[in-house]
């Protein structure tokens, strides 16, 4: 099956597409370098160099590559916090629909009076749901909350946003948004790397986050291995 895989923050330290080929794309929007191997092809959203935080990260070359290679199937990973209790850290959820209000959604309409109409196609995710089950109990239908970034929400932004959705990140709406401008079928995962700043009284920053992040390295790995093998 072709798939294109979007991830970022749990790929940086992962050797499990070492072997895969890395190759350059141009886009209108700038160059893109991805990573392939058959009819998969990986694009870490932060880049393969010095990894770009989530304000800057050129969404719409990215969105743009993927169409120009032909990708109609899109897997997204994102790393979230935990806006609900009872979703903890090392959970992998799904989400539907995002709540992005903090700045303007990224687009290629910049010199037109149109929009893509938002939503997230998830096309794929009954399929991989089922598949990766019971070695994955992964709950569908979740809302992300999208934030700006690159420094992490206060205690009272997490109060404030807590009952507008169920995870909070920094990425995932602006690729819904393009994907679905650009014709290509958005599929949500997104992996719990943290509560969110003060839930649960915990504390976060980058430092923290990283271990975080790291603690949760295998199970991604794990995951991909997986998915890898259902998309085949």
């Amino acid at each position: 099956m072709r798939v294109a895989f979007l991830s970022g923050t749990s790929i940086v330290n992962s050797t499990l597409f070492s072997s895969w080929e890395a190759r350059t794309v141009e886009t209108e929007f700038g160059p893109v370098t991805y990573k392939s191997r058959g009819d998969h092809a990986l694009i870490n959203r932060h880049g393969y160099g010095f990894p770009l935080p989530p304000h800057s990260i050129n969404y719409r070359a990215n969105i743009r590559a993927l169409a120009d290679l032909g990708f109609k199937d899109v897997v997204s990973l994102n790393s979230v916090g935990s806006l609900k209790a009872e979703i903890p850290p090392g959970s992998i959820v799904s989400c539907s629909d995002y709540v992005c209000l903090q700045q303007g959604p990224a687009t290629f309409f910049d010199r037109e009076l149109r929009g893509g109409a938002p939503g997230i196609a998830n096309n794929l995710i009954p399929l991989l749901v089922g598949r990766l089950a019971p070695e994955f109990a992964i709950p569908t239908g979740k809302v992300y909350v999208q934030m700006r970034g690159p420094r992490f929400e206060t205690k009272a932004e997490i109060r404030a946003v807590r009952g507008w959705g169920d995870v909070v990140g920094m990425t995932a709406a602006h690729e819904a948004d393009l994907c679905s401008e650009a014709g290509l079928s958005y599929n949500s995962l997104a992996i719990i790397d943290n509560y969110a700043n003060g839930l649960e009284g915990t504390e976060i920053d980058f430092a923290r986050f990283k271990d975080l992040v790291k603690t949760n390295q295998e199970r991604v790995n794990r995951l991909f291995t997986r998915m890898l093998e259902i998309l085949a």
